[in-house]
């Protein structure tokens, strides 16, 4: 038989919270400096939040709502574009 466990923390959102793409200035809480998600033990949601948190971050990220990372990570070792209009001196 399973035993009943008290949970650690006190969740800050109901369970019937939904998380929206559409507010990147409320995802960008869940999103650390480096561009990662931060995980569920950190940010203290339950399983389905957290899934619905990195649904909501990818689909915001995805439309340019949200940086997909760190400045420097998303520019580092890429070549600069080269224009295929020739230039004149």
């Amino acid at each position: 038989m399973k035993k009943a466990t008290r949970s650690k923390y006190r969740q800050e959102f109901s369970g019937d919270h939904l998380f929206d793409y559409k507010d990147p200035s409320s995802l960008t809480r869940f999103v650390s400096d480096g561009g990662k998600i931060t995980p569920s033990r950190i940010s203290k949601l339950s399983v389905a939040q957290q899934k619905q948190v990195a649904a909501a971050v990818k689909k915001a990220r995805s439309l340019a709502l949200l940086p997909n990372g760190m400045p420097a990570y998303d520019t580092f070792g890429r070549t600069e574009a080269i224009s295929p209009v020739p230039f004149e001196i």
